[in-house]
């Protein structure tokens, strides 16, 4: 399996506790939130990572290298800033395989990468969501399914039960070949939220454990949770 890791956040919600670092490099328990991230890849059988890199990316680099346990790494640089869809655009570039992961770099999220996948041919569609349910939250925008597939996506707003977007995808590597979108573009409003109605968005509902360190308090509950 060959994946992307989406690496080169500015932090700026967490600046007051995670300094001079791209977000993903934050501490965890002396460990960088990414080799956690690796750590579960590389149990399920990952091989290959691209990691999209930005600010500060020769940290990443200087740390794990081009190997890290069973996987291979290379680096997408971007010499500007390009949004998710921007850096997903260009990572896939340096990829091999038909179907590639897509994971943020500041998100954990312990799906079954073979559930995902499974579930990806089956459906046939052009990319497939990990999804997980969400209580008491006014965080995160929901996603509201229909049979199989992704019906619509919501803004964020208080919701006592909802189901969000878990930041894992498998996507296949043509899918913005017939895309208008190009440099600087955001993954979730400019092509997931336009597109939803005329391509087949499939998910799979998770109940792995969920963490986003974007926030200082859920930075805080992460190095709580992880060991």
């Amino acid at each position: 399996m060959e994946a992307i890791i989406l690496a080169g956040g500015f932090g700026t919600r967490l600046q007051s506790v995670v300094k001079d670092v791209p977000k993903p490099m934050a501490d965890i328990n002396g460990k960088p939130f990414l080799e956690y991230i690796l750590n579960m890849l590389s149990k399920q059988g990952v091989t290959d990572v691209v990691f999209s890199v930005g600010y500060k990316a020769d940290i990443i680099k200087k740390y794990f290298g081009h190997k890290y346990k069973n996987i291979n790494i290379n680096y997408s640089i971007e010499e500007i800033a390009l949004g998710t869809g921007g850096a997903i655009k260009k990572s896939l570039d340096m990829c091999k395989e038909k179907d590639v992961l897509v994971l943020n770099g500041d998100t954990y999220f312990d799906v079954s990468l073979n559930e995902l996948f499974d579930k990806y041919k089956e459906l046939d569609c052009s990319l497939i969501l990990s999804l997980k349910v969400m209580h008491n939250s006014n965080r995160y925008g929901s996603v509201i399914v229909e049979n199989n597939y992704i019906k619509s996506f919501t803004e964020k707003k208080y919701k006592e039960k909802s189901l969000i977007n878990g930041g894992v995808y498998i996507i296949n590597k043509n899918l913005f070949t017939n895309s208008i979108l190009n440099g600087t573009f955001s993954f979730e409003s400019d092509f997931l939220e336009k597109n939803v109605n005329n391509l087949k968005f499939g998910f799979l509902i998770s109940n792995g454990y969920f963490i986003d360190i974007g926030i200082p308090e859920d930075y805080e509950k992460a190095k709580l949770d992880l060991q």
